[in-house]
């Protein structure tokens, strides 16, 4: 018996199943790398702000802390960090205890108490593993090395230079260098059992730190605005920028085209909207244009957004109280808590909410 087979009815009929399969096997595909990426090594990537002190590129972590028996272990096998020499421009590797301390001597005052030079190290050990690449993506302008060795980092110096550097009792002092680290050797900062990945720090606050997400582009729980009093008697306190009120105009007007500020009548045109909860400016209005405090403070190279204005004859005198971003600890407020008896632990407990301190690369 012959049997007629219509080809183009057939195709008609198979085709839209054949689809169908297609595209589920392709949304299936796509489910499976999701749910891997999201429960695996997916990440969020945050934006950093840069400081006199440092800037920090804030990257979500790709490694989970992990509890001993003893529950103060954390385990992130990371044992060399490869730096970036921008001047010498190449990188070079060196022992992740070696570059904490060339980074505590360079951050720090060595002449601060003990006890904040400890806190310095725990904290900068911290900031070093989150922008590693074993857990993050490395600096950026660091030609493949893990963080380069300028403020876009840290600032790190090697022994012989900062030996060199320190002149008369360099060998003494790098000893004191070597104690601190040695004492919190592998000790970091965790939150909920992981590397906290922003910590921040800087010089001096104006009496309380701010949150971060005032400053810097994501909302962090350990980095809250606290109080941090007796920091009048840090150097850089209390500075002044005195500018020209046409030079002030232009520089507005340079960088944001329809601000049209005009000198005339200079200070009508300009308003202080609200503040952080850390007492920095959050908004200002110039002429046409509203920006954060943090763009005015480097807009026109302040030492902090915690500014106000004074308008004089011919001039702006913008008055600032404190140095730098102000989020995280303040050394200068960590070293007058430690000259109070406080431990290297309470300073960090205080300044990162909710903090734990762990150690790294245990067995």
């Amino acid at each position: 018996m012959k049997i007629n087979f219509n080809y183009d009815k057939a195709i008609v009929i198979i085709k839209p199943i054949l689809m169908v399969a297609i595209y589920s096997a392709v949304l299936l595909g796509f489910l499976i790398l999701s749910y891997k990426l999201i429960l695996g090594e997916g990440g969020n990537m945050g934006k950093k702000g840069n400081d006199s002190s440092q800037a920090i590129e804030v990257m979500q972590s790709k490694n989970k802390g992990e509890k001993s028996n003893k529950g103060t272990s954390f385990k992130l096998d990371v044992d060399t960090i490869k730096v970036y020499l921008t001047k010498e421009n190449r990188i070079i590797e060196v022992p992740l205890e070696e570059y904490i301390k060339g980074v505590v001597c360079s951050e720090m005052p060595l002449n601060f108490n003990k006890e904040a030079l400890k806190a310095q190290a725990i904290a900068a050990r911290t900031y070093t593993l989150a922008h590693t690449k074993a857990v993050s993506s490395g600096c950026a302008n660091g030609r493949g090395a893990d963080l380069c060795d300028t403020v876009h980092c840290q600032v790190y110096t090697p022994k012989e230079v900062k030996i060199a550097q320190l002149g008369i009792g360099g060998e003494n002092k790098w000893k004191l260098v070597e104690d601190v680290v040695n004492e919190t050797g592998g000790q970091v900062l965790t939150y909920n059992n992981e590397l906290v990945l922003g910590a921040y720090y800087f010089s001096t606050s104006s009496g309380k730190t701010e949150n971060v997400e005032d400053v810097f582009s994501t909302a962090l729980p350990y980095l809250r605005s606290v109080e941090s009093l007796g920091e009048d008697i840090a150097p850089r306190y209390k500075s002044t920028e005195t500018i020209d009120i046409n030079r002030f105009a232009q520089v507005v007007n340079s960088s944001y085209s329809n601000a049209n500020l005009s000198p005339a009548n200079l200070q009508d045109h300009i308003k202080i909207n609200n503040y952080t909860d850390g007492g920095s400016v959050k908004e200002i209005t110039l002429g046409n244009v509203t920006i954060s405090g943090v763009k005015f403070r480097q807009l026109f190279g302040l030492n902090s957004a915690n500014f106000s204005l004074e308008f004089l004859n011919n001039q702006v005198a913008i008055n600032c109280n404190g140095f730098g971003h102000g989020v995280g600890m303040s050394q200068w407020g960590a070293n007058v808590m430690a000259s109070q008896g406080k431990s290297c632990e309470e300073i960090l407990k205080h300044y990162y909410t909710g903090i734990e301190i762990k150690n790294i690369n245990e067995n």
